[in-house]
């Protein structure tokens, strides 16, 4: 599958790759070539222009048992109400010389940001989203994530964060996930990178463990949320316990001299990635991956210096941070995603993230990336447009750190809303990017930003909205 020969050389090549991706059938039969150039995935938006949730499953109006302070943990609260008690407080904003109130705007979606030495052209992107698309099993990206993310760039986004990308064989997600292990890896990362790089838009990459929740099934080779049999090319997973994650196979806990040799992963994988070309790091810390498998009260039962107290637990990811901030450059951005909640009662909630992130920032990280959930299985998530967005609003106001805003953003307004009203330092746009590739350009001409400071392409600004 994906199998293209050579690989691309030019922007150019990489839109014929991207346009036999989209099936389309060419323009002889319709008078739509300017519509191509803007929107190659155009029939695919006119069958579903941005319905977010309809398929996920997931009630947004079910209940859940949490609170957000220590001192409410396990409480009963709708989803409404603990939305409701996630709103940043309101203040007195400044006043006219009329004593009217003059409403202080954040910054505007196409407004560049800088972080460290990097300046990213607009706060529009791309969060790590895995593909399950390396199919030789070797860690190594394909043709595909060079149509997958140059396509993105072409489109317009700021920046593009990579897929998590394993910091050793085991602590891929499935096997069909990438890595950065081995030096064969930067070579294959590299054309990728350049290709993104030149189109306008930054890239960084995520590196991660998956720990418990390794070893597991994609849509390549079946085993769909389950374990992968050793015999079918899985392994024994490892994790800060031996308890498993749901239905998955139990993993093995990991040595206190185990843990520090991934500490040194963690840093070799991030002297690859500066290697390749990459211009930005995020750790995985979110999702239950092994990270947050450290930090979280429900998982973490060690007995050693890695478990039990809050400054215990958060021993290994701050021991992964500074080793990774010592080997990137003091010019080079690090961020890292965090699960802001659990969703459980007793469990990691939204006062230790905010902790968390002050930690994060006192050791050199620049960028809090905010999500939630996936810890711990069996909770109920109350999906809906905007329901993470509080938790980056209280971590970027309390914590006094930048931070992103991600789950259920599709329309170009929605997300104006989350960085104008301080909610969010940058949006990402994850499953709506999948089927809409150029959302930033569309997004350029819903807010009515002229064609020439849109992020176009040259080769595509005569098929410009």
């Amino acid at each position: 599958m994906c199998d293209f020969g050579l690989k691309p050389r030019l922007a150019g090549d990489s839109v014929m790759i991207r346009r036999a991706f989209n099936g389309w059938l060419g323009a002889r039969h319709y008078n739509m070539s300017g519509t191509r150039n803007r929107h190659p995935y155009w029939l695919l938006h006119e069958i579903c222009e941005c319905d977010v949730f309809a398929d996920s499953g997931v009630s947004a109006n079910s209940a859940i048992w949490h609170r957000y302070g220590s001192d409410k943990a396990g409480s009963m609260a709708s989803n409404e109400e603990v939305l409701e008690e996630l709103q940043p407080s309101k203040k007195k904003g400044k006043r006219n010389r009329e004593g009217k109130k003059v409403r202080e705007r954040g910054a505007h979606l196409f407004d560049p940001i800088t972080l460290r030495g990097l300046t990213i052209r607009n706060r529009i992107w791309l969060p790590p989203m895995d593909m399950y698309s390396v199919y030789e099993r070797d860690g190594k990206p394909t043709p595909f994530h060079y149509q997958h993310y140059v396509s993105r760039g072409l489109g317009g986004f700021g920046l593009i964060m990579v897929e998590a990308t394993a910091v050793s064989p085991e602590g891929r997600i499935s096997p069909c996930d990438v890595g950065l292990w081995n030096d064969d890896q930067v070579e294959a990362w590299r054309w990728i990178v350049e290709g993104v790089r030149q189109t306008g838009a930054s890239i960084g990459v995520q590196l991660g463990h998956a720990g418990r929740k390794g070893s597991t099934g994609c849509f390549s080779i079946g085993h769909i949320a389950q374990s992968v049999p050793l015999e079918e090319g899985g392994w024994q997973t490892v994790g800060a316990t031996d308890v498993p994650y749901g239905r998955y196979a139990a993993p093995r806990a990991l040595t206190t001299e185990e843990v520090r040799g991934i500490v040194s992963q963690f840093r070799d994988a991030a002297m690859r990635a500066v290697s390749a070309g990459f211009q930005a790091i995020e750790l995985h810390g979110a999702h239950g991956y092994l990270l947050s498998q450290f930090m979280d009260p429900l998982i973490n039962t060690r007995e050693d210096e890695y478990g039990g107290s809050f400054d215990n637990r958060m021993r290994f990811p701050l021991e992964v941070i500074d080793a990774v901030r010592e080997a990137i450059s003091d010019t080079m951005p690090l961020m890292i995603r965090i699960s802001a909640t659990d969703w459980a009662a007793g469990g990691w909630d939204l006062d230790q993230s905010i902790d968390a992130a002050k930690l994060f920032k006192e050791h050199g990280v620049d960028l809090v990336d905010v999500s939630t959930g996936g810890i711990v299985s069996g909770v109920t998530v109350p999906v809906q447009p905007n329901y993470q967005v509080p938790f980056s609003a209280q971590i970027r106001q309390k914590a006094e750190v930048p931070v992103t805003a991600v789950g259920f953003i599709t329309r170009p307004k929605q997300a104006q809303k989350i960085t104008r009203n301080r909610q969010a330092d940058a949006v990402q746009i994850g499953r709506a990017a999948l089927r809409d590739p150029y959302w930033p350009l569309r997004a350029a001409h819903k807010l009515g930003i002229p064609v020439e400071k849109a992020p176009y392409a040259d080769q595509y600004v005569r098929g410009a909205y």
